[in-house]
Parts: C-alpha cells; structure tokens; sequence
C-alpha cells in the first residue's frame, strides 16, 4: 500500500508542476521516495503522521541528509502561472465554465463545410473577446501575486552556519528546515520555528499575531523547559544543540502544535503551541530570539491556512443555472423546427433553379441543418452574462464598503466583503441566527458585585458612581474609546527590552490604584480598550472591604466560623488574580523583568498569619484604596528596578541581604521536597525589608506634591493585556481590593496582596479554557501555606456540580446561599462566574503529575489525554464564591432586532449564558416583548423533552389558532437549555422541533455549545430550505459563521477569528440593519432585474433570425451581415445592463430603513420568480413578432434587399431593447441616459461606417452603400418609430395596470417618495399603523398551562414582563 501510494503522489505531482507551491492545492505532506525506502530507524519515522528535525549543524549530519529531502524549502509562490504557463493554464481554467465550453462547441462546429453559417473568424470574436478580458484580469492578479512573493522570497534574516560558525544574513526563500535562526525586536518570523532561546532570563518570547488573524494583543511564547534550566546564566551555543524533535506533520490548525524534543540521554519534553513561533507573526518586546525551523514554505501553518478568497454560490445564481438550462432547451426546440421545416421543405421543392443541384437526402439536410441553426441562434444563451454578473457584484461590493453610514471612526474600518458572489444573498436572508456576547452586548466585561463564601456584597456605590458618570454625559466618550487600539507613550530601544509597537494590544486595560472618588478616578486613571476610564474603576464593598482589613487587625481575634470565611475571601481574591492568562506592562516598560522573592515559609492557619503581621508590625491594608495609592507604583518600582522585594527569607542571617532574580523552578515533582514539612520561624532580612520601608516612608514624605506624585503614578502604571474581557474586569476588581498582580511569567507570579507586600507564588500548571470544559484551573504552589492547590473558574453550572461533593455543613450552606445569588444575577441579566479550589497532597499532586506528563508529550491523543487530565483533577472542589459582570447592549441594538423582525426576518440568538440572563438581555434588546409568551424547555432525558416538544406544540396551537402573523408565526418565543438541545438536535426529534420552532416568532438556545450552533444553523437551512444569516464575534462563532449562507463576522474584543471567517465583516451590530435592509435589498433587485434583462433581449433579438427563417425556406441565412448580428449584443447593448445592475435603485435608502416591510419582496424572490422569467420570455417573443412583421407588411410587395429589409429591424430592436430597460429601470440618473445614448450613437456610427467602407467585409454579400440609402428614406423612420411604440405598449400598459389597481407594497413607497415631507411622514405614520394592527390580532392566552418540574426555579423569570408557558 505504501507503494502504491507513492506510486498515486508521484502521478499527481508530474499532472501539475510546481502544484505543491501553488496557492491553489495543499501542499503535500508525504516524504520522498527515499526516505521510504531507508533502513535507517530514525528516518523510518518520517512514513507515519510525524517528522523529525534536527539541527542542520548539529551532530546528526548523517540523519538530516536523509530525510531532508522531503521537506520543502521556504520559498513561496502564491501565484497560477507562470510566462510559459499561463496562456494554456488560464484557457484550461476559463473553459471549466460551462458556457465557455458550449461556445467553443460553436467556433469549432462552424468549421464544418456541411453545417457553416458564418466566416469563420467572425464566430470566433465573442469566445475571443470574453477569454481576452478575464485572462487579462488574471494576469493582473498574477503579477501583483508575484510581485509580493517576491519581495517575501528576498527578505533577510539571519541563520546559523556551521561553516563560517557565524550568523550569516540568508534570503528568506534560503531558509531551510533544520535551520536555526536568530530573530531581533520587531522582525517577522520567516517560518514555523520552535523556540530554543530568548533574551529574556524567563525564557518569554512575545509575538504579534496581527499579520496571521488579526488580533493585535500579543502572546507569549516560551523557550522548551529543560533547554531554559540548562542555558539559566549561559548564552546559546548552536554546536551544543543535540536534541532532536518529532512532530506532527503539516497542518492548518493554528492553535495546535503537538512533538515532543528528545535530548541525548533519552528524556523527552513536550513540545506545545506556546514553544511555537508562527511565520508572518512579528517578535515584540524581547531583544533576541533563536528558533529552529520545523516547518518551511508552503507546509507553515500560515501558507496551509492561505486558502484565497472565499466562494460561495448566491440563490440567485443556482436560479440563474436552472433558466440557462430552460433557454438550452428552448434553442433545441427552436432548432429542432428549423431542421424539420428545413427537411419538408426541400422535399417540396422538385429541382429549383435557384439552388445548387444536390443528391443530399431532405432528412440528412435536416440534420445538417439543425446544427446550423445551433450557430445561428447562439446568441440564446448569454455568453457575456456571467462575466456581466462579476462585474456588477464587484461594482455593488465598492459601493457596500464605501457607504459612511456603515464605516467606524473608531476603529478607522468599514464593512469588509470578503466573499465577492453572495451580495445578492444579504437580500433573501430569512432567519439571523446571532451570537449575545459581543455581539448584541459591547463584550466589555464590569465587575458590579460577587458573593464571597455564601455572603452576598453588592457592591452599591459601584453602582452609585457608575450611574453618575453615565447621567454626567460621559457615556458616549466611552463609547468612543471602545475597541481603540493604544500607543506607548514611549518608545525605547531594543537594548531596554521595551520595542516600540505600532499597535498595541486591543485587550490593554489600566492597572492604577482605584479610588472611591469617580472624579479622582476619572481623573488619574488612564483608559483602556475594553471600557471607558469609569468603568475600570472598582469602588470595594464596604463590607468586604472590613472584613479583609481584619487580615492585618491586632484589635480582636477571629472567631472560627468567621476565619473559616476570610479564608474564603482570601483564596477568593487570590483566585481572581491569578487564575487567568493576563500579561502585565506598563508604558515604559511593556514586560516586566519582574524580580521574585524566594518561596516563603510555610503557615498552617490564619491566626498564624495574622499573628506574623503584627509580630513584624507590618502596615494594616487601610480602610479606602486612597489611603495607599501612591504605595504600589513605588513599590512596584523598586521591585521591577532595582531587583529587591520585602519578603522573609528562612534560615537566612540578617547580615546577608539577598536579591532574587525571577528562576525557572525546579521540576514540580522536585519542589515538594524543598518545602518544609514544618512551620520554620521565619527570620526577616533587615537590611531588604528596612530599605523598602525607607522607600514606602519617603514616598509618604513626598504626597505633598500632588501632581508631582500624580505624574510619577502615571509614568509608573501597570497595563493588563487580557485574552477576553472577563478576566480583565476580573483582575481589576481584585485590585481595586488591594489584591495586585504585578508581573507574571511562565513559571511564577507576583502578587501584591494585603498586608504581606509582594508575594511570589510558583505556578506549576495552567489547564486553559476550552468550550467543553467551560472553565479554566491554574495549578500553584501556595505562597503562604506551601500546599499545591488548584484554582478553578468558569460557568456556574459547571463549577456547581464540580463542587457538590463538599462534605461540611459550611459549604453546603455556602452552596445553597450562592445559588440562590447566582439566580437573582441572572435575573439581572448578569454574567456569572464561580470560583472554587482544591487542596492537594503531595502523594495525589505527583501521582497526577506523572500522568499529565505523558499526556504532555503525547503526539497522537493529545488533546484528549489532556482534557482527561484535567478533569481528572478538577473534581470535588471548594466553592469560594461567583461574580457578577454586567455586559451592556450596543448602541441601537434594539432598534436594529426590532426592524429585522419587521422585515420578516426571524432572529434566533444562541448563547452559552444562563437562560435568566439570556432572557434579561432579550428583553432589553426587544427580542422579546411585554406581550410574548415564553415557552419554557429544559428536559432531564430524550423522553421527556419528546413529551415536552409536543405539549409545547399543542399548547402553542391552541393560543395561536385563532390568530397569526403573516409568516405562520404567533408572538411565542421559545426558550431551550443546552442540554435539551441536545436532545432536541437528535434525528427523531428534529422534526418536532422544527415544528415547534415554526410557531414561534424567535428562539433562545442558552448554554449551547459552538457544536450546537453549527447544527441547529445547519438543521433550519437544510430542513427548512430557508436563507440563513449568522452573525457572532469569537471564535466559538466560526463554525456557526461558515455554515450559514451568510456569515457575518464582527471585529469586537475576542480577537478576529469570526471576521476572517466570515463573508462580511462589520464593527458594530447596528450595521447589520442597513447592511441587510438597504444594501441586500438593492443587491438582489438590481442583480435580478439584470439578469431577466439579458436574457429578454437576447431572447427576444435571436428570434428575429428564427421569424426569417420561415421565408427562406429554413435554410440557416440570416438577413442581416454577420458583424452586425455578433456585436449587437456584444458591444451595442452589454453596457447599459451591467450601469443599470449597479446603480438602479427601486425605493431610497431611508425609506427601506423606514419601512423595513419592504425587504420581505427579497425574501419571497418577487423581483426572479419562475413567473416572471417567463414572463419575460413571453414578452420577449411578443415584441420580436412585432419588431419583424411591422417592416415586413410595411415593405412588402417592393424590390428593398435583404440587407436594406434587416436595417429597420435592426434600428427598431435596438431602440426597443434600450427603451424597454428604461421603462423598467426606477432610477433614472444622468449617467443612465449617456449610456443610453451612447449605445445608440455606437449603433449608428458603427453601421454607417460599415456600410461606407466595407465593400468584401462581408462575403460573399456586399453590404456597400445599404445603410446609407436606408436611413435617407422617411419610411425607415416611421416604420422604426411604429415599431418601437406598439412593441412597447403592452408592457407600460401593464405597469400602469399594477401599479394602478393593486400596487405592491414597493410601489407605495415609491409614491411616497414622491410627496412632500409633511406627506411622506403622515403617510409613514399611518402605513406602520396599519402593519401593526395586522401583526397584533386579539389573542386569548389560557391560564392553566401545565409547569415544567425539571427546572422549577426558572418559572418564575419576568413573570412580571410576559407570559411563561413552562
């Protein structure tokens, strides 16, 4: 098999050269023939899912000659062809298009002596000219591909050589896998490298991925842990480097990296994506990096990811496809009467003079004749339509990205269109299917209130001040700040480890000491991204706040219960400072280079502690922030600057200060060891803790100088870069309790905490959030106590049912107290978060230790041998307490929803929240109404939700069958649970919950995951047959996003993974509505009435040659000369359509956005029906009946030619087929008109001009002088005037009919449009009245609904507000 498979890859590689470079095929991961065919055991290794990479100058010489050939080099080539290459590539590619093929069919078809109905080189024209322009198109692409590949190709980097034993400068396109490469601050990695080393003594490399998704915030990549133990105080020597490193192959996935680094003695380290340094992504804030590349070229992670413009096929064009196919059919038949009429009558004729005698059967004449019909009435099918199509799209597509109504000056953005052929789509959409946070909600993330221990603190001045500054007018200036990316205010060097950044993160919040005082707040405290300068100030409880105090208070002893909950409040805090991913900076110095205090000595209890803080007279937390606000910036500067900390260092003489740098710890499994088992007296190193307190003393000294301190305090503040708002709002609400991280690194962090100073807590492990797991863990080495414990965070439902094992009477009352607040913030359409630890033992952290390294260091699995890990440590865990952040709407939300619902859209939104907060939201932003019944479903098991499915369905008839909206729908919403979606989703309910669905007008699927998403998106579109939207702005988004037919990305705080999967792209919700109500409107009328245009015209011109035919016996002539009949629909009519697909406009923008009833003629396709193609077709044959028979009767019995009988003709289907397009054209612009008669000059001019200069253009006719003589006649002019009017008459007939006696709701608008403001408004008014009244009719709600017994606590949500049927 292997055999053959290389066999199968060589064969694809000599069909295309050069294919695996292309952009347009993957690159191939297979390794070449030889490594096959080795008996060497390492390079055995590469025939699997794996490669091996050593280093090219190491000492595996041997290894890297033999398998190194089948890796690629790193050179790219994004572009098609080449010089060679791309004539017969590019026909190759052009003639995949059916219609290209169908008319090549022709040219070739024409060559046939039997069955020739034009010169031949004049049938070749069309096919010509359409190839010519889009190869022309394609070279222009090609060449700006090239040009860029090029310039990629000759950047320099610098890589080792083993010769000169030297960094040398090498082209990027020279890099090599195996290569090492050393990289500044500031330069772009040129490939897939595993980092070996950094400048930084933490062994942290920062990279900016912005180039690669978009996202601005930087990462944090680290050096392989044992290669950082080994270089601790020694630079990087490449001869030294022996380790050799197996990995996956290739592969697209960016947030994925699973190998494992064998060094020379056999032990093994596992390889992750944070050992990973990405090519496009830019080095930031670390002076030095060395790498060794892994992957190269095409096989990077970016390159496999380069997949191109995305492309989708719109409805209209699946429309489109089926009418070709009916105008197919049409010629046939058309043909098919040709060759009969053809074949009858040459068997009627005995012997004319006029023809060449011929022993040709009448039957075989027929059958050469029905293909020369086929080349005659070719013209049938539009060859010039699907490039047309391209153009206006790429027309309505400049337009959409240039309307300011839609662009942000915030950002600096407008929309994006990043898929070219579904603008038309945005016009049918039926069901929007949206993500809540972040999407309707700002996804600014602020921390309100929490509850610590079973006890409630709502946290009322925070409220308080926050409503000040809101009715004080600053709320706009927020807004203005949101998603706003930050500069340094100083740049330094690289030599200071602080690179100046073009762009900073857009996830930077202030860390600044918080005040009670909103104006002092607003005042010291510098914004951040996620929020405004108010909203990342914490006012503290002031209960909670007494309650911390009591950590550092000698006055009074703590009583059991109540040191049992400061505890509690203690692990809290601690929790929320360092259970997240924050990276600390500041302005002058983005990453720390943060000096920790050794491991201190352990304490068993908190009358310990307490007892040491007065023992050593520390300073008490104070009462207010206020009291130490200048205390932090000073100290956190004499911490990060001069190297020193107040801590306690055992067994130390006082004598001996000692200054400690941040180390990589030793092996977790070797840390219990250096821990004491035994409480030591700690011995205090005078020398250390007397200078800081000199430092906190002096700074005292200094307040005085308000403004001086004020400006210290600025240049000195911290900034927090945070993955997701959450944890942002998090870390500043412990901090606003005095609880302040100051640095952090891959193997410790520092804390501020009260009362103790700067507190170094080794951190062991991070378990990272992930959607199946619904929360995150960080593993630590306590920094007070010594233990190993777990710090958990993540949604209440989760972390609730991880906790229920708790045995003592505290932590069930906690539990039950904390449920009870979880519920009341959910009801306040809060967000919640709750957080629980776990103690671990020795024994149990090393047993599981053991475990987890093997899941590290697996290849294949990893990913789920380590969610088994971590689950299998996140269990039976201690509640501490849950949060509360509130997340506001965006600006225009509910205005936005409720015209969506008007226009008929029916809006779904899909969230992991709880189901009271979700309902809170849908409220506010007028998804649900005071008036709507709720419909209630959460099931324990599949039969219970089949049973719920029906009572709900039969319920919701009963209310409803006396009245419904115009879609089938009543004003029932649906609310389900994740967990009955589940079930729901199954095959055999899905029908009933469709069903059920149908009758509602929206639906609320709350704690669904993002595979939930993508199915319940993907079940509506395919059962249903319905146009789907979805819109949402993280990365749990995109698979929701890239199912619909519609996905719509919006560039918000979770990074860009939604924008770059999606079709569109927007900042702000609000843009969707006219995004969708305006320009999808527009989009589909325009795209469809262009469409109907092409094929009436041509329609309805081939079928003056087909009425011919019945006077010259069938014989495939055509009365007028060949260049006429190939340009009349090539030059002289295709410019007006593509002008009137991209400007007309049936009804304004305002008034699509005032009456969004309108958009439902899109929805029901009214503008492309089967109807009205036909219609048109009809239309089309009536008026060229009317435009061959008028000059027919009107010239007949005279001696007028064949050419001079044509040009009438010709002139009058001309001036009917424009006319016609301005009758049905409703915008009527200047430059509509020069087109109009431009065509018409074009037309003339060219036929004049025919007829002056062409003697043998034409042969064997000659056209000489017939125009001329024509047009010099009175008769030509009456007979193309009357033509023109009676093949008219009908159609504007029909408009004013319709129009007249039963207008469309389009045609009011119009109207309207037309009356004066005071009308228009009055108009308006009673118009939305009237819609009203027919989507509310009188409705008998029942009162003895049945109640669901599976979640009782939820009945009872918003009561008050609507109706609930649960």
């Amino acid at each position: 098999m292997e055999r053959l498979y290389w066999v199968r890859h060589r064969c694809l590689q000599l069909i295309s050269t050069d294919r695996r470079r292309g952009w347009y095929s993957p690159p191939s991961s297979l390794p070449p023939k030889s490594s096959l065919d080795t008996q060497d055991p390492l390079v055995q290794r590469l025939s699997g899912k794996r490669r091996v990479v050593v280093s090219r100058c190491g000492p595996h010489q041997t290894e890297y000659h033999n398998f190194s050939k089948g890796f690629q080099d790193n050179s790219i080539r994004t572009t098609k062809y080449t010089l060679i290459s791309f004539i017969p590539m590019n026909l190759f590619q052009q003639f995949h298009r059916a219609a290209n093929l169908y008319f090549l069919f022709l040219v070739l078809l024409n060559w046939v002596p039997v069955v020739e109905a034009f010169q031949k080189e004049i049938t070749m024209i069309p096919l010509a000219v359409v190839l010519t322009v889009i190869a022309f198109k394609d070279a222009m692409e090609d060449y700006r591909r090239y040009r860029y590949d090029k310039k990629i190709n000759n950047t320099l980097t610098h890589v080792y050589s083993g010769k000169q034993k030297r960094y040398v400068e090498r082209r990027w396109a020279e890099v090599c896998v195996g290569d090492l490469v050393r990289l500044c601050c500031n330069e772009i990695i040129p490939a897939d490298m595993v980092l070996l080393h950094s400048s930084d003594s933490n062994g942290v490399c920062h990279i900016e991925t912005a180039n690669l998704d978009g996202e601005t915030n930087l990462k944090q990549r680290q050096v392989v842990r044992d290669l950082l133990q080994q270089e601790q105080g020694s630079e990087f020597v490449p001869e030294n480097y022996s380790s050799l490193i197996e990995c996956e192959n290739p592969n697209n996935d960016l947030r994925r990296f699973r190998g494992f680094m064998e060094h020379p003695g056999k032990v093994r380290v596992g390889l992750h994506s944070e050992n990973l340094l990405l090519r496009s992504c830019t080095v930031r804030n670390t002076e030095t990096v060395i790498g060794i590349v892994v992957y190269a070229g095409h096989e990077t992670k970016a390159m496999q990811n380069n997949s191109g413009p995305r492309y989708k096929r719109s409805k209209l064009e699946r429309r489109l496809n089926m009418d070709v196919l009916w105008c197919v059919v049409l010629l046939l038949v058309m043909c098919f009467i040709g060759a009969v009429g053809h074949g009858f009558w040459l068997s009627g004729t005995q012997n004319p003079i006029f023809m060449i005698p011929d022993t040709t059967h009448p039957a075989l004449a027929g059958f050469y004749m029905f293909w020369t019909m086929i080349i005659v009435l070719q013209v049938l099918i539009p060859i010039s339509l699907y490039v047309s199509i391209e153009i206006v799209k790429l027309g309505q597509i400049y337009f959409i990205q240039n309307d300011l109504d839609l662009y942000n000056p915030v950002l600096d953005t407008g929309v994006q269109c990043r898929a070219l052929n579904i603008t038309e789509d945005l016009g049918q959409i039926q069901y929007l299917f949206s993500d809540k946070t972040g999407t309707l909600t700002e996804n600014r993330m602020l921390f309100r209130r929490c509850t610590v221990a079973g006890t409630e603190y709502p946290h009322k001045d925070n409220a308080i001040s926050l409503e000040q500054y809101e009715e004080q007018g600053f709320a706009d200036a927020g807004q203005s700040l949101t998603l706003r990316s930050r500069t340094s205010k100083k740049s330094l060097s690289c030599k200071s480890l602080s690179c100046n950044r073009s762009s900073v993160s857009l996830n930077t919040l202030t860390a600044e000491s918080d005040t009670h005082s909103v104006h002092d707040t607003l005042r010291r405290h510098t914004p951040g991204a996620f929020s405004s300068t108010m909203e990342c100030a914490v006012v503290p409880d002031p209960d909670l706040q007494a309650k911390l105090n009591a950590l550092s208070s000698p006055m009074r002893s703590a009583l059991r219960q109540e040191a049992a909950e400061i505890s509690h409040i203690m692990d809290f805090f601690l929790a929320l400072t360092v259970c997240n991913t924050v990276v600390v900076s500041s302005p002058t110095q983005p990453r720390h280079m943060v000096q920790m205090p050794v491991v201190r000595t352990p304490l068993r209890s908190l009358e310990e502690m307490k007892a040491m803080f007065q023992k050593l007279s520390l300073p008490r937390f104070p009462s207010s922030p206020h009291q130490n606000a200048n205390t932090p910036p000073s100290l956190t500067k004499k911490l990060f600057t001069r190297g020193r900390a107040a801590s306690y260092f055992p067994n130390s003489s006082p004598q001996t200060p000692i200054k400690v740098t941040l180390k990589s710890p030793t092996t977790p499994s070797d840390t219990p060891l250096n821990t004491p088992s035994t409480p030591v007296t700690p011995v205090l190193s005078s020398r250390a803790w007397t200078e800081d307190m000199d430092d906190i003393q002096k700074s005292k000294d200094n307040s005085a100088d308000e403004s001086e301190s004020e400006d210290e305090d600025e240049a000195e503040e911290l900034l927090y870069e945070a993955e997701s708002p959450d944890e942002a709002a998090l870390v500043q609400a412990a901090k606003a309790y005095g609880c302040t991280l100051l640095g952090r690194s891959p193997e410790q962090i520092l804390v501020a905490f009260p009362g103790t100073g700067p507190l170094s807590i080794p951190l062991l492990h991070v378990l990272p959030f992930n959607s199946s797991r619904k929360r995150m863990s960080v593993v630590v080495r306590h920094p007070l106590t010594g233990e190993v414990v777990v710090y958990t965070k993540g949604a209440d439902n989760v972390i609730m049912e991880l906790a229920e094992a708790a045995e003592d009477g505290f932590s069930r009352e906690s539990m039950e107290r904390t449920q009870k607040h979880l519920d009341q913030y959910a009801r306040e359409g809060l967000r919640t978060l709750c957080v629980a630890k776990k103690v671990l033992e020795e024994q149990e952290y090393k047993a599981w230790l053991k475990r987890h390294e093997n899941a590290e260091t697996s290849i294949e699995n990893r990913e789920e041998l380590l969610l088994e890990s971590a689950e299998r440590l996140e269990i039976n865990l201690t509640l501490l307490g849950a949060t509360g952040i509130v997340d506001r709407l965006q600006e225009e939300v509910p205005e936005t929803i409720e015209a969506l619902q008007e226009a008929g859209i029916k809006v779904w939104v899909l969230t992991g929240d709880k189901q009271e907060t979700a309902i809170n939201i849908a409220f506010a932003c007028k998804l649900l109404r005071p008036t709507d019944h709720i419909l209630m479903a959460n099931c324990d098991s599949k039969e219970t939700c089949e049973a719920r499915l029906h009572e709900l369905h039969h319920e919701i008839t009963e209310v409803t069958k006396k009245g419904m909206s115009e879609d089938g729908s009543s004003d029932c919403v649906l609310v389900i649970d994740g967990r009955t979606l589940d079930y729901a989703l199954q095959k055999e309910l899905q029908g009933s919950f469709l069903d059920l669905t149908c009758c509602c007008r929206s639906v609320i699927c709350c704690r669904s995951t993002p595979l939930q998403k993508s199915q319940v998106v993907r079940l509506v579109r395919d059962k249903l047959k319905v146009m789907t939207l979805a819109i949402g702005d993280g990365a749990n988004d995109v698979s929701m996003i890239q199912v619909a037919d519609v996905g719509v990305g919006i560039s918000g705080q979770e990074g860009m993974q939604a924008v770059m999967s999606s079709d569109f792209a927007i900042s702000r919700f609000k843009f969707l509505r006219k995004l969708i109500l305006v320009h999808g409107h527009w989009c589909y009328a325009r795209l469809a009435n262009m469409i109907l245009y092409f094929f009436y015209k041509n329609v309805m011109y081939v079928n003056l040659l087909f009425w011919y035919q019945f006077f010259c016996g069938f014989s495939g002539h055509t009365m007028t000369n060949s260049w006429v009949l190939i340009f009349f629909n090539l030059l002289f009519t295709s410019v007006p359509p593509i002008i009137y697909g991209v400007l007309d406009k049936d009804v304004s923008g305002e008034t699509l956005l005032d009456l969004p009833d309108l958009y439902k003629s899109g929805q029901k396709s009214q503008a492309y029906l089967p109807s009205t193609f036909w219609m048109n077709i009809l239309d089309a044959f009536y008026q060229s009946l009317v435009c061959f028979f008028i000059p027919y009767f009107a010239y007949a019995g005279t001696d007028i030619g064949v050419f001079s009988f044509a040009s009438p003709i010709n002139s009058s289907a001309l001036l009917i087929i424009l006319l016609h397009q301005l009758v049905e054209s409703r915008t009527v612009t200047w430059i509509h008109a020069a087109l109009l008669l431009f065509s018409a000059f074009f037309y003339y001019a060219f036929v004049l001009l025919f007829s002056i200069t062409c003697v043998t253009c034409n042969s064997p006719t000659n056209p000489y002088g017939v125009e001329t003589k024509v047009m010099s006649e009175a008769s030509f002019y009456l007979v193309c005037g009357l033509t023109t009017v009676l093949a008219l008459l009908p159609r504007i007939l029909f408009h004013v009919f319709c129009n007249t006696i039963c207008p469309s709701d389009l045609a009011r608008a119009q109207k309207m449009e037309r009356l004066s403001a005071q009308d228009y408004c009055t108009s308006l008014q009673q118009w939305k009245k009237n819609k009203a009244a027919q989507r509310l009719p009188s409705r008998h709600v029942p009162q003895n609904l049945s109640v669901n017994a599976d979640e009782p606590h939820l009945t009872d949500c918003n009561a008050e507000a609507g109706t609930i049927l649960s």
